[in-house]
């Protein structure tokens, strides 16, 4: 029994690709470890790459990219025009659609790193990381259901009132 090679060539090393490390992105093949961010170079899998005109880019630097050239040209931190091109129109600020598109001015209560939207929980105006809303007790995950602060440290219920009765607050 022989076996039939495939035709299907990688697009980013033009080699073959076999079945088994065969990822299809866009109607593009590619082998698993060479579907890469083009700008960092880390690996990318189907749920977190974006492209433009073919390229590869991770969510975070698709995003930068388009951040930084106001549009998704595919050059990182373009040379900037000369300041006797520029129109009025160049020189206005941002538009509200840009602003979307900005980092979050948020920080986690607990940690003090940026606590982006997807990861974070806000209870009474403070934002935390998903992962960093725990009981300062017991380490056990909160939830905004179950969660109780006693001088701004959070604890779960059942680690709440023994804290409450030492402090002779209840």
């Amino acid at each position: 029994m022989s076996f039939i090679g495939t035709q299907q060539k990688c697009k980013a090393c033009e080699k073959t690709v076999y079945p088994v490390e065969l990822l299809s992105a866009d109607g593009v093949d590619y082998h698993k470890s060479c579907f890469k961010c083009s700008h960092c170079k880390g690996t990318l899998k189907l749920s977190n790459y974006s492209s433009m005109e073919g390229v590869l880019y991770c969510k975070p630097h698709f995003e930068q990219l388009f951040k930084e050239t106001g549009s998704f040209s595919k050059n990182f931190q373009t040379p900037a025009k000369s300041a006797e091109k520029l129109t009025p129109e160049m020189t206005r600020s941002p538009s509200k659609a840009a602003g979307m598109f900005s980092g979050t001015q948020d920080k986690c209560a607990t940690c003090g790193k940026t606590a982006y939207p997807l990861e974070k929980v806000t209870v009474e105006n403070q934002s935390y990381h998903k992962s960093c809303f725990k009981c300062s007790h017991g380490g056990c995950s909160l939830s905004p259901s179950n969660y109780a602060a006693l001088d701004g440290i959070l604890y779960c219920k059942p680690h709440f009132f023994p804290a409450v009765q030492r402090k002779g607050q209840l």
